[in-house]
């Protein structure tokens, strides 16, 4: 069912500080911002040649991020993302599996433009795991 790990997705409580250390510090090849309203966040990617590392923010005081970030000020690993071919047969494998599907269970649009899916992190070992497809 997995594909490839698309991205790690680290919240960061100041993305132009985060953006800049990537591309100065590490050379990274960094996306520009891109605020994703009905996320909550706002996102940048660091290109790397086999996956990319997603920096994100909070979109306002309600974002699931600032409430991230309230427990982990200076920010932290946030969730991981994997490729499946069919989201919607493998919401379906999932749930039957008795894996929980947050939210209403609809794939929502993610920021690469495809459907996503979050899972509780209480089933996969206190990871929130993304599912795109691809």
């Amino acid at each position: 069912m997995l594909g490839r790990l698309n991205h790690i997705a680290i919240a960061v409580p100041d993305l132009a500080a985060a953006t800049e250390t990537y591309r100065a510090t590490l050379g990274a090849s960094v996306t520009a911002p891109r605020a994703l309203p009905e996320h909550g966040v706002t996102v940048v990617f660091v290109e790397l040649g086999n996956t990319k590392v997603e920096l994100l923010e909070p979109l306002g005081p309600d974002s699931p991020i600032a409430a991230f970030l309230a427990k982990n000020p200076s920010g932290g690993m946030h969730h991981v993302c994997y490729e499946v071919d069919d989201i919607l047969a493998a919401r379906d494998r999932l749930k039957t599996a008795g894996a929980r599907i947050l939210g209403d269970g609809d794939p929502k649009t993610g920021a690469h433009g495809k459907p996503v899916l979050f899972l509780h992190p209480k089933d996969f070992a206190g990871t929130l795991v993304e599912l795109e497809q691809s």
